[in-house]
Order: C-alpha cells, then sequence, then structure tokens
C-alpha cells in the first residue's frame, strides 16, 4: 500500500508537485496541456489527505497570481479539488486501470464543469439550450489538449513514482504488525 507515512518524502513530493505544476502552468505550452489534474489525482492517491486536497489549490493560487486574474476561480479550483477527492477515493485499490479511469474523469469533469461556469457567468453564448451545446462543443479542442496532458502527466507521475518505489523500497515504507 501506497500511504500514510509519516516521513518528510510527502512534503518534499508535494513541493517538487507545486513546483511542476506552477512552472509548467506558467511557461508557454499548448492549450490545457498542464499537469494539474494529474497532480490532483496523483496527490490524492499517493500522500496523505490533508497535503493531497491542498496540493492543487496551491499550485493554482501561485500560478494564477503570476498569471492573471480570471472569472472561474471556484470552478477551476474546485473542479481540481474534486479530483484529488477521486484520487484519495480510488487510493485502496489504485490499480492501473482505475487510476487510468480516474485520470478520463478528471478531464471529464474539469471540462464539464468549467465550461458550464463559462455558459452560465459569460456573455460568449446564447442562454439556451443550442447555446450550452455550442459552449461544449467550441471547447472541444481544449478538452481534448487537457486529456491528452492529463493522460501523459499521471502516466508521467503514476509510472515514475511506481519505478522509485519498487527500485528504492525504502520512499514508502511498508506496514509491519
Amino acid at each position: 500500500m501506497i500511504l500514510r507515512s509519516e516521513n518528510k518524502w510527502q512534503e518534499a513530493l508535494g513541493i517538487f508537485l507545486v513546483l511542476v505544476g506552477v512552472t509548467m502552468r506558467v511557461l508557454p505550452h499548448p492549450d490545457n496541456f498542464t499537469p494539474v489534474t494529474a497532480i490532483a489525482l496523483f496527490s490524492g492517491v499517493v500522500l496523505a489527505p490533508q497535503i493531497a486536497l491542498g496540493l492543487p489549490l496551491i499550485v493554482m493560487i501561485a500560478s494564477d497570481l503570476i498569471l492573471g486574474p480570471h472569472a472561474l476561480y471556484p470552478l477551476t479550483w474546485g473542479s481540481f479539488f474534486l479530483v484529488s477527492l477521486l484520487g484519495v477515493a480510488i487510493r485502496k485499490d489504485a490499480r492501473i486501470s482505475r487510476i487510468f479511469l480516474g485520470t478520463l474523469g478528471g478531464s471529464l469533469l474539469f471540462y464539464l464543469v468549467t465550461n458550464l461556469g463559462v455558459f452560465l457567468f459569460q456573455a460568449m453564448y446564447e442562454k439556451s439550450l443550442s447555446g450550452l451545446v455550442q459552449c461544449y462543443v467550441m471547447a472541444l479542442p481544449f478538452f481534448r489538449n487537457s486529456l491528452l496532458g492529463d493522460l501523459f502527466f499521471s502516466g508521467l507521475f503514476f509510472g515514475v513514482f511506481a519505478l522509485v518505489k519498487n527500485y528504492s523500497g525504502k520512499l514508502v515504507p511498508r506496514r509491519t504488525r
């Protein structure tokens, strides 16, 4: 099992993930191809919940201070919080298939929630069913990039963690009875 070690590795890993998340958001990148959803899911699975649930919020606050304000803070930040909760929910049985489905679910959750916010709170689309559909259709290229980024970064984070864990055996001590 990969959880609840009281060692400093969780804090170090959390700091590393924040640095990666902020850096990848502020450097030039394809639209929505960032590691934030992967960080949220990964931290939910691997880190203690009290660290995991705050990590994506720290990434978003720090990078949004650099990138500038936008109207959808509560929805973007809330989406990543929910993805962290999803990670916490699957942590006891975090098989590859569940991580893959969690990544897909996190991407879809972010797409649905944030674009509903665009539809409801911005004047870009007619406030009708056809306007809502148009909003989601126009966001599909961004969803594609989000999904590709989420799959890439989730694979990277979980893959490297598994390699390090299997190689060292010391990163996450197993409980003894």
